[in-house]
Formats: structure tokens, C-alpha cells, sequence
């Protein structure tokens, strides 16, 4: 079977994860919100979702949006 461009059995590894929280300046969690995006990498892909990571919270974001995460991956 050939694999297609989605298919994360080309996923070898996730390098490393930046996520941003839209947060008040008194909000100190952003790295709390950003565990979500970084358990549930792990949850998929087993230890090859594993990863360095970054948390940031921001004063706004594009379009209003609550979260915006960057992630480098590898591939097959």
C-alpha cells in the first residue's frame, strides 16, 4: 500500500512544538494549555511524538484565535 502525503506512518519523530496562548498579561499557564497539544502528539505517535517545546502566552493573535501551535516535524 502506498502512503499517502497524511499518512503518519511517515512521521518519524516530532523535533519540537512552539505553542502560543492568546492569554491576559496576568495569565502564567500558557505552558499549561500548550501540555494538551504536546499529550496528545504522544498519544498518537507513541515515543516518536516526543519533543522539545516551547510555551509563550501573547497579548492577541491572528483572527482572535485562543492557540496557535508550530510544530517541525520528520519525515519518511
Amino acid at each position: 500500500m502506498k502512503a499517502s502525503l497524511g499518512d503518519l506512518e511517515k512521521v518519524q519523530r516530532i523535533l519540537k512544538v512552539t505553542g502560543f496562548v492568546n492569554a491576559d498579561p496576568e495569565f502564567t499557564d500558557a505552558h499549561v494549555v500548550i501540555n494538551g497539544a504536546s499529550d496528545l502528539l504522544v498519544e498518537v505517535l507513541g515515543e516518536r511524538g516526543r519533543h522539545a517545546r516551547s510555551a509563550i502566552g501573547v497579548g492577541t493573535l491572528p483572527r482572535g484565535v485562543a492557540v496557535e501551535v508550530e510544530a517541525i516535524i520528520e519525515t519518511a
